[in-house]
């Protein structure tokens, strides 16, 4: 997964990302390319209540187009389902899977007008759990930052999933991270944020039946930064091959010499 020549991505317009390959060492410029999910499948499945088949371990450093797990609610029954799907959505009108590396976000201002997010946005909504995200501070040192739900529990992005066919006649399932604007907390450090929705919502969210796009706008806020916390982590979490506990470790940082004299 986290091999040679990952993605680096840079920015092209506010709708979606471009990729570059470079080395492994990756800074994500725009948010959100990089998250953490550590609970085990068990935990997860419990707390959404959505029994999957697909295995998943502990990840400390998920990075695009990686398999994750998303919720969804069964088209027929009343229950909800988790499964692995690949993180970076493919419109089901593309010639080929590059997409899935440019639309890992999707603006939640936008998804209800562009192409390859409108259908998705009435028909195929999703949770993405999480328990932490990751962001780098623009300009001098991009200095990495841990974002938290309360002390660190378990959450769900807004998501939007898609299914493409290859090729060879196979069906992949993707999805994408709804964007909004940040709070008081996360624009210390960027100016989007990934939408977390309150568990209240789910239903609603996942409910095939809404089909008013207007409605499922309304629930894409920025979600309570009295309900977040954040704090300073080592750039050991820029390479995409650290997949440990490691990269979510707070660190103290240095204060410099200059600014101690105004102490």
């Amino acid at each position: 997964m986290a091999g040679k020549g990952l993605q680096h991505l840079d920015s092209s317009s506010d709708d979606h990302w471009i990729t570059k390959v470079t080395s492994p060492l990756w800074h994500n410029l725009h948010m959100c390319g990089r998250y953490r999910l550590s609970r085990r499948k068990q935990i997860i499945e419990e707390y959404f209540d959505a029994p999957g088949d697909d295995d998943w371990a502990p990840r400390y450093n998920v990075a695009p187009t990686q398999p994750v797990p998303i919720i969804r609610q069964h088209p027929k029954e009343p229950k909800r389902v988790m499964s692995l799907v690949r993180w970076g959505l493919i419109p089901t009108w593309s010639k080929d899977a590059s997409a899935a590396a440019k639309l890992i976000n999707a603006r939640s201002e936008t998804a209800h007008i562009l192409p390859a997010f409108k259908d998705a946005l009435k028909f195929r909504r999703c949770l993405i759990p999480a328990d932490g995200f990751y962001e780098w501070q623009k300009g001098g040192t991009r200095q990495p930052h841990c974002f938290e739900v309360r002390d660190g529990q378990l959450f769900a992005f807004a998501g939007l999933w898609e299914r493409w066919k290859d090729p060879n006649g196979n069906w992949i399932k993707s999805c994408s991270i709804l964007t909004t604007t940040p709070n008081t907390l996360t624009s210390k450090v960027h100016d989007r944020m990934p939408v977390i929705l309150e568990p209240e919502k789910y239903d609603i969210w996942l409910d095939p039946g809404m089909q008013d796009t207007e409605t499922v706008k309304d629930l894409l806020k920025p979600y309570d930064a009295a309900l977040m916390r954040s704090y300073s982590i080592s750039a050991y979490v820029n390479n995409v091959a650290n997949d440990d506990a490691q990269c979510a470790m707070p660190v103290e940082l240095e204060v410099s010499a200059q600014s101690q004299l105004f102490e």
